[in-house]
């Protein structure tokens, strides 16, 4: 969990962000620049698989704000009467990978990839409830190797478990998010080649206001920051697409 807030603030109004799994580095940095920009916020952030954040969300999470990996976890919230339709907006477009921190594997063509003898454990986020998971799951398909890598699938609950995984060598290879292999963190470790975005339908990461949070005036604040150019410019340098840009 991120705590942000400015030193000495007094009474600072409470706003509370659930975020995807992807947007976890990224995530930091915009709070960061949100509490520069609004000293009378406190920001607090949360991160996992987009669909188990709708979940929590739907059975009383206190998030007053969602930012999902894709569209469609967004819209279930607006559908199921527990977000506000008209404050829903696209703020960023994600971008997939295949990474590997284990030498001697070749990452720069999927199928070859998914096929080759020394990858015997292939991490990928939960296609149901991991916007990114599913994504890697269609590139497979469209490839015709998705069957060949059922086998060798491990799978996290959400991009973040995965991106351990992946990490630690615990897998051989695996799809994870740009943001993530280009964080401080992680930036030059392994080697990754960005999968064709022809392959998967768009990852258009989604912001919208909760029923929890459409009391709070720092919500729709925090979704107007999300385009404005200083936000721009930290999501572009972690790799996502700017709607229109």
């Amino acid at each position: 969990m991120i705590l942000l807030s400015p030193p000495g603030a007094a009474a600072a109004q409470p706003l509370s962000v659930a975020g995807a799994a992807n947007l976890s580095f990224a995530l930091k940095a915009l709070d960061e620049e949100f509490a520069r920009e609004q000293p009378d916020v406190t920001v607090t952030a949360a991160t996992g698989a987009s669909g188990d954040l709708v979940a929590q969300i739907e059975h009383g999470a206190p998030y007053d704000v969602f930012l999902s990996a894709d569209l469609h976890f967004a819209q279930v919230l607006t559908k199921a009467g527990a977000a506000d339709p008209k404050s829903l907006t696209v703020f960023a477009v994600g971008r997939l990978v295949l990474w590997t921190t284990k030498a001697g594997v070749a990452v720069d063509n999927v199928a070859a990839t998914v096929r080759d003898p020394k990858v015997m454990k292939l991490a990928i986020a939960n296609t149901d409830t991991a916007p990114y998971g599913r994504a890697a799951k269609q590139a497979m398909e469209k490839l015709g190797a998705w069957t060949d890598a059922q086998p060798k699938l491990v799978v996290g609950e959400s991009i973040s478990q995965t991106t351990q995984f992946i990490e630690t060598g615990n897998a051989d290879a695996g799809f994870t998010a740009l943001s993530v292999v280009l964080s401080p963190k992680l930036k030059g470790k392994g080697r990754w080649s960005e999968v064709s975005s022809a392959l998967y339908y768009p990852l258009e990461q989604g912001a919208v206001v909760t029923s929890h949070g459409a009391q709070n005036p720092a919500a729709e604040r925090y979704i107007a920051f999300l385009h404005g150019d200083a936000a721009k410019k930290i999501l572009q340098d972690f790799g996502y697409k700017i709607p229109g840009a």
